[in-house]
């Protein structure tokens, strides 16, 4: 089996397990698939430190997958990494020492620290973004006789920066916004001709979560933007895993930002092509 291979499986094995893992273990499995450019290069202790957890806990875990214990487990993510674009692995170990060292509480250390946290996720984005997963959203934003938005607290600004963007594009956009306790109300008039695409993060937005499921068991195309495919919107048909790089007040919209933004400008690109087409 090929090392990108193993990885991905071992990713399918850990969200078939996810929803009978114990609290500990969730959040042992949603570090590891957040932040898999990390496991490489940090130790046992460190890592079972952010996860509030025992480093014993560590083991159980990748036994509880059919590893030995974390050891073999990790060999799994520094095969990987070690499979990436030449000069990806040092970059992203030297941005992680650049993150860990210790700096005074200046305005500029904190400019820096937040500089490097974007650089690292879109170094991570380039590197894990699914190619075929581009093409398929784009078709289906195109197909889509109207697109409805959907995101909230901290995921506003990028669906509004979507709307925005599809607007200026002359597409039919909607924007379930919450103010007044409407956002449930208006997901029910989307039809199969249309499109959801939502955006949610953790601590996952309780109305997102519950929109995506409805709209979901009606069987209608959604795109989702969240930071793991352990999240809850997972029933997404497409689901962009971008993860994330823990920060005790705010997250980096860096990658989001970008990928919303090409998405658009395939999107314009495709616009572009049809009409040309018609015009012959």
């Amino acid at each position: 089996m090929q090392k990108q291979e193993e990885y991905e499986s071992l990713i399918q094995v850990i969200e078939n397990k996810f929803h009978t893992m114990s609290k500990t273990y969730k959040e042992i499995a949603h570090y590891l698939t957040q932040n898999p450019n990390e496991i490489p290069i940090i130790s046992s202790q460190e890592l079972a430190k952010r996860c509030d957890t025992h480093p014993s806990s560590l083991v159980r875990f990748s036994q509880m997958l059919g590893y030995k214990g974390f050891k073999e487990l990790q060999n799994i993510f520094r095969m990987r990494l070690s499979q990436t674009a030449p000069g990806f692995e040092s970059r992203i170990h030297s941005l992680s020492n650049d993150l860990t060292k210790k700096s005074k509480n200046s305005e500029f250390s904190f400019l820096k620290d937040l500089v490097l946290t974007d650089i690292a996720s879109l170094e991570e984005l380039l590197e894990n973004i699914d190619t075929k997963s581009l093409s398929r959203a784009t078709e289906m934003m195109l197909k889509a006789e109207n697109i409805y938005l959907l995101g909230q607290l901290r995921s506003v600004p990028v669906v509004e920066l979507l709307r925005y963007v599809l607007t200026m594009l002359n597409i039919k956009t909607v924007l379930l916004d919450s103010s007044g306790g409407l956002s449930t109300h208006m997901s029910r008039l989307i039809t199969k001709k249309d499109l959801l695409i939502a955006v949610s993060f953790r601590q996952y937005a309780t109305e997102v979560v519950d929109i995506v499921h409805e709209v979901a068991d009606r069987e209608i195309n959604i795109i989702a933007i969240t930071d793991s495919h352990l999240s809850p919107l997972s029933q997404a048909e497409i689901l962009f895993a971008l993860p994330e790089r823990k920060f005790s007040f705010s997250r980096s919209l860096a990658a989001p930002m970008c990928l919303i933004q090409a998405l658009s400008l395939m999107l314009a690109s495709k616009t572009k092509e049809s009409l040309m087409e018609n015009n012959e």
